[in-house]
């Protein structure tokens, strides 16, 4: 039977502070209802000032790890996925190997903001098929509240903070990720942008002036092609794999807006009971959020041997992914 690469551990992390819509009320011209209505968000979670992106991807790691049987030093590959990394060099990851004492792994980043988690599961599927790869360590995390305008509405009510990790080690049994599916569109790239700070627009007074350093996001926009490109990727994945949508135990979709997901789940036909939604305590957590929800579904005892799983994200780039896993 051909070599597939499996999770044989889940782990996840949440910042200890929450700020809620009536918090933000109090910050910029919008109500709970508002935020409710238009997004399913109800608070979101925000690392403390001096917590890292790369100290939240350890304690999610840890779980993970620990879940999988393994200790640190077993790695033989870290990926973090995340556009809010501790710096722009070196990788964030590089600074997780150190912290979380894995002294025999390689390790490196992928940024394809919200899809990052899929994008680099991908990846990381192809490093334990060909062997490259026994244990691996793949974490989604961001820390999106210190790329934030607090002062715009637009922006501020949408994103958390969190970290979410998985190990994948080969399986011959049949089981583990049977597919993924990456695609981009860069001709969209502004809909949802962080636009200073790199070689386009390096740091300066006037970049910082001009608020070049938060991330900007063309709400309307993005929402009419998300609900639009998921609907289709989720579809297209199934039939690849001659799956019917009824044969679904869980779709776990990335955590952008309650609308969305529905929309997906609508197309599908399937029931929310058997869609993983945790929205409205954490917002959108970006590369983050599919893999907090995996661990949260797994812990719940909600996935069984065998059960057909949907992994299904939409993000910056634009980028859209899927990964269907036989658990």
């Amino acid at each position: 039977m051909q070599l597939k690469s499996k999770i044989t551990g889940t782990g996840s992390y949440l910042p200890s502070k929450i700020i809620t819509n009536d918090d933000l009320a109090e910050m910029v011209n919008t109500t709970d209802d508002w935020i409710m209505e238009r997004t399913g968000i109800k608070e979101r979670r925000v690392a403390g000032q001096d917590e890292a992106n790369s100290d939240m991807c350890v304690e999610a790691a840890k779980k993970a790890v620990s879940a999988a049987g393994l200790k640190p030093e077993d790695l033989d590959m870290i990926i973090v996925a995340t556009m809010s990394g501790d710096m722009p060099m070196p990788s964030t990851a590089a600074i997780v190997q150190h912290k979380f004492g894995a002294i025999n792994a390689a390790a490196f980043d992928i940024n394809a903001a919200c899809s990052g988690f899929l994008y680099g599961l991908s990846v990381a599927d192809k490093f334990i098929r060909t062997g490259a790869s026994k244990k691996l360590l793949l974490i989604g995390a961001e820390v999106n509240s210190k790329f934030i305008d607090w002062k715009d509405r637009g922006t501020c009510v949408l994103f958390g903070d969190g970290a979410g990790a998985v190990v994948l080690e080969p399986a011959d049994d049949g089981r583990g990720i049977l597919s993924t599916e990456l695609f981009t569109d860069g001709s969209m790239w502004d809909y949802i942008c962080l636009p200073g700070g790199g070689s386009a627009n390096p740091p300066s007074e006037e970049t910082l002036r001009e608020g070049l350093h938060h991330i900007k996001m063309r709400g309307n926009e993005t929402f009419k092609v998300a609900v639009r490109t998921l609907e289709k990727l989720v579809i297209n994945t199934l039939e690849k794999n001659n799956i019917e949508p009824s044969e679904l135990a869980m779709l776990i979709p990335h955590q952008a807006n309650l609308r969305i997901i529905s929309a997906t789940a609508k197309r599908l036909n399937l029931p929310m009971s058997r869609v993983a939604v945790n929205i409205e305590k954490y917002g959108n957590t970006s590369s983050a959020s599919i893999p907090i929800a995996l661990d949260e579904v797994v812990r719940a005892g909600r996935l069984r041997d065998n059960d057909y799983v949907l992994l299904e994200a939409f993000g910056g780039g634009l980028t859209w992914a899927s990964a269907l896993i036989k658990w």
